[in-house]
């Protein structure tokens, strides 16, 4: 049995562990949080290097992404390199390639609350940039909420042109900074603290990071969808009680939880590796084919 962690930034009330099987194989997907603790999160990931097959890091982006643009975290690259010998992932492979394809699929297949002709707020394109695009293409207005949600700057940008060039800006800089000064890690993940709810209010479409919405939704939630990952059962009964009529993940629901694009990312890398082949975007697009994921859609009202 092939075996994926996910070590985490985020809270461990969060924690999972699932088996699920993948062209055939047999894997068990654990994700492991330590309350924002960054000396633990090294520690775990140099303990699991050369034990498993691979290796998530959850809670934290290793890059920043705005169309051909990178942006590696520093925080994150000190993360990754405790793992000398079992490949990492962050899950940014798949949010450029295979989230791009999901809204594509969504725009052409989900039809109970079409793109074409609503409202879409995007709550960090950076995050998500294959997202981003799929969803300027296909909404008539989208925000993005770069600048209000990860820095605390109440200006709504509405043209992905525009999130590129504050991206070009201000991303060398982000990236060298804490992470924990733009992200919630640890115990801040489970805080709600709604602030720019009219932004909320406006929107058919609730787009990208969950621990970005969950921590700003508002009391009612009535006929929107959210298209997002990482959400759990108690996460799903919040929103149906808050009247969410849709909820999509953009990764696979195993018992009862969508694990984060950086599991999946490890997944491929696991099941990459097992068959002998050279992770690379070739061998990407090869494996996710024959996996042929869909996005997870859920009617909760």
């Amino acid at each position: 049995m092939l075996r994926v962690v996910s070590v985490s930034l985020g809270s461990s009330s969060r924690d999972k562990s699932s088996r699920a099987t993948f062209l055939g194989e047999d894997v068990e997907l654990v994700r492991k949080g330590t309350d924002g603790d960054f000396q633990e999160a090294m520690r775990l990931i140099a303990e699991l290097d050369g034990q498993v097959d691979a290796i998530g890091l959850g809670g934290i982006d290793l890059w920043l992404c705005a169309r051909s643009r990178r942006w590696m975290i520093r925080d994150a690259k000190r993360l990754a390199d405790q793992a000398k010998t079992t490949p990492v992932a962050d899950g940014s492979g798949l949010k450029l390639t295979l989230e791009r394809q999901m809204v594509d699929w969504l725009s052409e297949n989900f039809t109970e609350r079409p793109m074409q002709g609503s409202k879409a707020l995007v709550v960090s394109a950076v995050d998500r940039w294959g997202m981003a695009e799929g969803i300027s293409q296909y909404c008539d207005e989208v925000i993005y909420g770069d600048l209000i949600f990860a820095l605390d700057i109440p200006i709504p940008l509405r043209r992905l042109q525009a999130v590129y060039n504050f991206a070009c800006v201000v991303a060398p800089v982000i990236s060298r900074l804490p992470f924990q000064l733009i992200y919630p890690t640890g115990d801040k993940q489970k805080e709600h603290k709604p602030k720019h709810s009219e932004l909320f209010n406006w929107a058919d479409w609730i787009c990208g990071d969950f621990h970005y919405i969950r921590r700003n939704i508002p009391p009612r939630l009535d006929g929107k969808v959210i298209l997002t990952n990482t959400t759990t059962a108690e996460d799903e009964a919040l929103l149906k009680e808050r009247g969410l009529g849709w909820l999509i993940t953009t990764t696979p629901v195993i018992e009862g939880r969508s694990f984060g694009m950086n599991v999946l990312e490890s997944c491929l890398m696991a099941l990459i590796r097992k068959q002998g082949d050279i992770i690379s975007p070739e061998s990407y697009e090869v494996y996710l084919n024959k996996l042929d994921l869909k996005p997870s859609i859920r009617q909760l009202n």
